[in-house]
């Protein structure tokens, strides 16, 4: 599949770009004839901007032939509708601000652009970014393209989507409470939410859970490429640490990496292939040599715990007071949006107390059981479960997973503690598909602020692991 112009890794790409064996516009329009393709039945954009992409690649060729080539020069980038660029529509994938227009470039948008990206197309979101899965009244459903009956995951679905069909060679989200990690997951990819303040974001943010801008990919050095490109200081966003390039080093002070693994975090309950795929994903790091233990969490916790302890925290900041304002118009909002608006009118500063002092706890159980006792990292499932349909309401719908009935918001997937602990960095790898044809993911997870250790470990998990076969997703989307 890498031989084909719209799955070329990044890096391949540049590559060829500067020995003049491909062009930037040749890969661009293989994209956009993979979404004329398959687009329409994912549903992964919402606006596109394919003339001016194609004007962008011409100068990228340009430039190649210039000698003057930037870090990403003609690399096509989906972007989650969340960052804006001047004069982009930025609808927040609500009906209520649909007509809504970008008056300026997010620092992440100019730090594409000043790489030589190529930004050729917005992607869907559920409505407000609050979402595991990726639909709503304004843009509709967005499927997987691996298996168009289920989810790509959510807030950033479509970007997700969109680089798993072959439509973009990297893409952008942010995560706040699993919305890079779960659809990496699920549609086998890589996918970082660095440590927050990694990467630069210019709007308020609350006091204990954090939205961080984050790359996607299919392999760990595109990962590790965009990433690099992204972080760092920008002008405005004073909630940013300078700039620590990634350098993903085989081992850590020259000796193998200690990894310890939860299975279930000692509260999900885990459908069977997804155990199985994280257990072989276990024992190809242990053949790259690392050392891989099994813990007990001991987290005296539940889906319903944590879900609620992720709201108080999201609710009772300037999130939560921007949803008390659409208070008087949720009549045009979805389900899930009035059940958000509803929650942030009765939070206030007792929950965001509450959340901080359960965050803390959790981290310092973490702390030792895992770092205290000499491991590098902590790796679990990302999702506990594949069988969530594109079209899944939680205010309606109870997923059952291994038996059990679980929370319909935070119960199927494992991403919601490190979004509590968004000091932590963590990277989701593919480890392989489900019986269902959707890809599952492991989440590595390591001590605060420290990406490195986190690119690294996915670095070493990247050469042991077989390439996800994604010319299933051709079937599957009917190319």
């Amino acid at each position: 599949m890498q031989n084909r112009l719209e799955y070329m890794p990044a890096h391949r790409q540049l590559e060829l770009f500067r020995a003049r064996q491909l062009s930037p516009l040749d890969v661009l329009k293989a994209q956009l004839v993979r979404f004329q393709d398959v687009g329409p039945g994912i549903n992964a954009f919402t606006c596109d901007h394919f003339e001016e992409a194609l004007e962008a690649a011409r100068e990228s060729e340009a430039r190649y032939k210039r000698g003057d080539v930037r870090p990403l020069e003609g690399i096509s980038i989906a972007v989650k509708e969340e960052y804006g660029r001047r004069g982009w529509k930025m609808t927040s994938g609500s009906m209520l601000f649909k007509e809504e227009v970008s008056r300026e470039n997010h620092p992440v948008i100019d730090k594409l652009l000043a790489a030589g990206a190529v930004l050729h197309a917005q992607t869907t979101a559920p409505e407000l970014f609050l979402l595991g899965v990726t639909w709503s009244n304004l843009w509709g459903v967005t499927r997987n393209p691996w298996n168009l009956e289920c989810t790509p995951g959510g807030s950033s679905g479509g970007s997700a989507a969109a680089l798993a069909a072959g439509m973009a060679t990297l893409a952008i989200g942010s995560d706040m409470g699993g919305s890079i990690r779960i659809p990496s997951a699920l549609c086998g990819l890589y996918g970082s939410k660095p440590a927050h303040g990694r990467i630069a974001s210019p709007g308020p943010s609350g006091l204990v859970v954090h939205a961080s801008p984050g790359p996607l990919a299919r392999d760990a050095a595109d990962m590790i490429l965009l990433q690099n490109v992204m972080s760092g200081p920008a002008p405005g966003c004073p909630a940013v640490l300078p700039r620590e390039p990634l350098t993903a080093p085989q081992s850590r002070s020259g000796h193998p990496f200690r990894i310890a693994l939860s299975m279930d975090q000692s509260w999900a309950s885990i459908d069977t292939d997804v155990r199985a795929n994280t257990l072989a994903a276990a024992k190809l790091l242990e053949a790259a040599g690392a050392v891989v233990d099994e813990v007990d969490l001991r987290l005296e916790t539940t889906d319903f715990r944590l879900r609620e302890t992720i709201e108080k925290a999201l609710f009772s900041t300037a999130i939560g007071a921007d949803l008390i304002d659409l208070d008087t118009k949720t009549d045009q909002m979805t389900t899930y949006g009035r059940r958000f608006v509803s929650l942030a009118c009765a939070m206030g500063p007792l929950d965001t107390r509450d959340a901080a002092k359960e965050a803390l706890r959790l981290y310092h159980l973490i702390e030792k059981a895992v770092f205290d006792a000499g491991y590098d990292a902590l790796i679990s499932p990302t999702v506990a479960t594949t069988r969530i349909r594109a079209d899944y309401d939680p205010t309606i719908d109870a997923p059952v997973i291994d038996g059990k009935s679980v929370d319909p918001y935070a119960g199927w997937f494992l991403t919601s503690l490190f979004s509590l602990l968004n000091w932590m960095p963590v990277v989701t790898v593919p480890t392989g598909v489900a019986a269902n044809n959707v890809p599952t993911g492991l989440q590595i997870a390591c001590r605060p602020y420290d990406d490195a250790t986190a690119a690294a470990i996915a670095t070493v998990y990247a050469n042991a692991a077989p390439g996800m076969p994604f010319d299933r997703v051709c079937r599957a989307a009917g190319a």
